[in-house]
């Protein structure tokens, strides 16, 4: 046995400095294995068929010829699947049934699953699927989106209410001396991360293990239980390393599909989604109309705020894109009224993209905030300043730290604001107009109930255990700085494990609450550990554990508003005779709590506004009104920016304590996107005179606006 203190001197590289990936060796040498790398002996592999109408039931599947194809082991269908259950309520609310595969012989979109073919290879599983032959009565269907559907309704969503209100709306605006009253849209948009989503299942000792790649072990967990009428102690799910998720990695189709079959099977079955599949199994973001009213006096005060916003949802599951709620954060007015509202459509279900609601909710209202400061003739940043609340426009409830003003003052020191001639169309660069804008940015900041183990090993080392999920994003890095400057050691003596649902309950890494939520818990216990170690003694060979448990100490957050703001620079030519945009620069200033790692949430900012200049230039689904499926459903025909179109792109942050907060860590992940967009479009106005109110900005949309 071992004698082991934490040590008095400062830990080298401990929380605040930078620190590069704990796991990057591994990434960029190829050892870091993800869900579709682990090795089984006996694997077999599913591949899903899916449906080729958008809208019917399956009269048939000739299971018959494919059956006898080299390789093929089995062909799940609904005839002979076993049942799960989804009448239970999960994480997230009601499950989408598009999960409960091959439960009935309904097709509510194009996509849908209707088989799962197993095979001993891939490439036999894949060939015996696409021979699979399949037939429908097709029915009608109904995939057209647009403003002012007839079928159109308010629905509360896990992000809040659909509707709120106060004032007498209509008079305030009658009392306006200046109005906006503009409509907004936003296409939709597709998660796309560089990992395929894959899981593979086995049942091991007489308990199902799933390797996954996903936001939560212990989510899918609690998913899989209830579907399977499972205890949850009879689930493991792990989930080592993630490529890339963006809200999209839950519990989907092909978890289910592979545990259906590794039970029919008696083997382990992987299922590997492929890039088209995932445009029709993975979510995406809804496309969006939203029509903004905004009232002011002379001086630019706010007297009302309206915000309504359509999104779409499957025939099967209810999903709001909640638009409408970020002026619920960011402006007070005398009438401030919000809804959200969907359409049920032929389409597949919606879901979580990041900063949902927030990316076009911000696109909407703070290009129309722009459009009040020019009517107004106030500058941008000094009309937001007029309108900055003291307290929560609707819930009345205290900030617990809004610093957006000076993200706003640093970014316009900075991005060289004040010299800037606020007329449009003015400035040029040989025959290219030049423009820049700006808005503001806000995501909220909450944090989940997480539990969490920490350990003194004998060697001197200290094991965390805890059920986070990185899906690219540092977390392993931050936790592990968070650990070691808790214990008061270095951090190579520390060893953080995460993505195994044995450690126990744990935020998913979602909602910008991730390492707010781990590291809540992670403090807890390496606090609680060091506390037993400073009462002296030896380490066994077992170690000595301390283990959390956050859920009583989060409940005193629910007395003030936790957020954090950001305000977003751009700067853009546009080339008069072809309509090309071009971001010749952007900056984005923060207001983020504590930053654990520099490094990797200076990546984080960089990435939301990265894909800023995707939303507001090149992102857009298209769905083929006949087939109900999406056009160029892969890179080469959905669009995203890449390095050349991001020239120059700069992220930093501004101080922003909160001594009333345990933690001070605020979420990170999201808030980059927010407001992206609209400071893109904004200067796109600046530079052109002509407004820009539909994403994305294309080349035709521009010379449309012009007269071209």
């Amino acid at each position: 046995m071992t004698t082991v203190t934490t040590g008095t001197t400062s830990p080298k590289g401990a929380h605040g400095t930078s620190h590069t990936r704990v796991e990057g060796l591994e990434k960029i040498t190829g050892a870091a294995r993800y869900a579709g790398d682990i090795p089984f002996a006996e694997l077999a592999h599913g591949w899903l068929a899916l449906s080729t109408v958008a809208r019917g039931r399956i009269r048939s599947v000739e299971t018959g010829p494919v059956l006898e194809m080299p390789g093929v082991l089995a062909v799940l269908h609904h005839g002979n699947a076993p049942h799960v259950n989804t009448d239970y309520v999960g994480m997230l609310g009601a499950p989408d049934p598009t999960i409960a595969v091959f439960q009935n012989d309904r097709v509510p979109h194009r996509g849908w699953p209707v088989a799962l073919v197993v095979a001993e290879t891939p490439e036999e599983a894949r060939e015996a699927a696409e021979a699979l032959v399949v037939e429908y009565e097709e029915e009608p269907h109904d995939i057209a989106f647009s403003a002012g559907h007839p079928d159109a309704y308010a629905h509360d969503g896990p992000q809040g209410a659909a509707v709120m209100e106060k004032g007498d709306l209509e008079a305030q605006l009658a009392s306006s001396a200046v109005l906006v009253d503009e409509e907004y849209t936003t296409p939709e948009e597709h998660h796309n991360p560089m990992e395929p989503h894959a899981a593979a299942a086995r049942w091991e000792g007489g308990r199902l293990e799933v390797f996954d790649s996903n936001q939560g072990s212990a989510w899918v967990v609690n998913e899989l239980a209830q579907l399977f009428s499972l205890d949850p102690s009879a689930v493991r799910v792990r989930s080592e390393h993630v490529g890339g998720a963006f809200g999209s990695k839950g519990i989907r189709a092909h978890q289910v599909a592979a545990v259906m079959a590794a039970t029919m099977l008696q083997r382990p079955v992987r299922v590997v989604l492929t890039r088209r599949q995932m445009f029709s199994l993975t979510g995406y973001r809804s496309p969006t109309t939203q029509r903004v009213r905004l009232g002011a006096d002379a001086d630019g005060r706010l007297l009302a705020l309206e915000h309504d916003s359509l999104s779409l949802t499957s025939s099967v599951h209810e999903f709001v894109e909640p638009s409408a709620g970020v002026g619920r954060v960011l402006y007070d007015a005398d009438a401030h009224h919000t809804a959200n509202r969907i359409v049920r459509l032929d389409v597949p279900s919606p879901t979580f993209m990041r900063a949902p609601g927030e990316a076009p909710g911000s696109f909407a209202l703070e290009s129309a905030f722009d459009e009040l400061a020019e009517k107004c003739g106030i500058d941008p940043i000094e009309l937001r300043a007029r309108n900055e609340p003291e307290a929560g426009p609707l819930s009345g409830l205290p900030f617990s730290s809004r610093n957006l003003l000076a993200c706003f003052e640093e970014g316009a020191r900075r991005f060289g604001w004040a010299d800037r001639d606020p007329r449009p169309g003015v400035r040029r660069e040989g025959h290219r107009l030049l423009g820049t804008g700006t808005a503001a940015a806000f995501f909220p900041s909450n944090a989940i109930p997480s539990t969490a183990a920490v350990t003194a090993e004998a060697d001197g080392t200290f094991t965390v255990r805890i059920t986070a999920a990185d899906i690219g994003t540092g977390a392993r890095t931050a936790l592990t700085l968070i650990a070691a400057e808790t214990l008061d050691v270095a951090t190579e003596r520390v060893n953080v494990r995460i993505g195994d649902s044995d450690f126990g309950q744990a935020m998913i890494a979602g909602g910008s609450m991730g390492t707010r939520s781990w590291g809540w818990a992670v403090t807890i216990a390496a606090r609680d550990l060091r506390e037993q170690l400073a009462l002296g003694g030896s380490i066994p060979p077992e170690g000595i554990t301390a283990r959390s448990d956050t859920s009583e100490a989060i409940g005193a957050l629910t007395a003030s508003e936790r957020h954090s703001f950001g305000a977003q620079f751009a700067e853009v030519t546009v080339d008069p005779a072809t309509g090309e945009v071009r971001v010749r620069r952007m900056l984005g200033i923060f207001a983020a709590g504590r930053i654990v790692n520099p490094l990797t949430a200076r990546s984080q900012f960089l990435g939301g506004m990265t894909w800023g200049i995707s939303m507001a230039l090149h992102e857009e689904a298209l769905r083929d009104g006949a087939s109900g499926g999406v056009v160029g459903a892969d890179f080469a025909g959905y669009h995203v920016a890449s390095n050349a179109d991001v020239p120059s792109i700069e992220a930093d942050w501004v101080d922003d304590p909160d001594p009333n907060d345990p933690v001070g860590i605020k979420g990170i992940g999201e808030i980059g996107i927010v407001g992206a967009a609209a400071a893109i479009a904004n200067a796109v106005w600046h530079a052109t005179g002509e407004r820009q109110r539909s994403l994305p900005i294309r080349p035709d949309r521009v010379l449309k606006a012009a007269g071209g």
